[in-house]
């Protein structure tokens, strides 16, 4: 198996290609800058620079981008659907990092945690912006998405236990670590459960 993680320098990228390379996976670090991690296969191109030749080596493709600044949030959607159409009406999987906002906090599913009323302000754009992402990739029946969702206290510096639970769409726990998720990532990379489906990840 042969793995790529698109925007390898961040913070998620990076400890997924750490996950992934300690597991003696096949990993190569798609950078646009100079390749800051462990990973000793890159290609540095900007992501939308990105061609189906540029995919074509690998089986399974880890969509780490992610934007923050409120002036380009488009760019979720936009590197998305760049992505997604380069391996589409292949055999590749294309796992996308997702926020928690979308998740629901009813069993009813009609309320998302982005709508309730201690959402933070400040997070609300980015979380709207992944939202629709997720709405995108759900249209998209031509790629075999994954689409995966932290808990909605994702900590950097969190210890990695190990463990980890998920749920299909539903809040069921507040945080979970950056290394735990990672080894989420690169368990659904192996295993690929959630074919055109999300999960999301929590400490357990």
């Amino acid at each position: 198996m042969k793995i790529a993680v698109v925007a390898a320098n961040g913070k998620a990228g990076s400890l997924i290609t750490k996950e992934a390379v300690e597991r003696n996976l096949d990993v190569t670090a798609i950078v646009r800058g100079k390749n800051k991690t462990v990973a000793s296969q890159v290609v540095q191109k900007d992501i939308f620079d990105l061609t189906k030749e540029d995919l074509a080596p690998f089986d399974v493709i880890v969509d780490a981008y992610g934007q923050a600044d409120v002036n380009k949030l488009d760019e979720h959607s936009k590197t998305l659907k760049h992505l997604s159409d380069l391996v589409s009406g292949t055999n590749q999987r294309l796992l996308i990092i997702g926020g928690a906002g979308s998740l629901f906090v009813d069993d009813a599913h009609t309320i998302k945690l982005v709508d309730t009323p201690d959402f933070p302000e400040q997070f609300k754009p980015t979380a709207q912006a992944q939202t629709k992402t997720l709405e995108e990739i759900k249209q998209r029946d031509d790629v075999n998405w994954t689409f995966v969702s932290p808990a909605p206290d994702f900590q950097f510096e969190g210890e990695k236990t190990g463990d980890y639970k998920v749920s299909d769409d539903e809040v069921i726990g507040t945080s979970v670590s950056y290394a735990d998720f990672a080894k989420a990532m690169v368990d659904e990379a192996i295993n690929g459960t959630y074919i055109q489906k999300r999960f999301a990840v929590f400490a357990k």
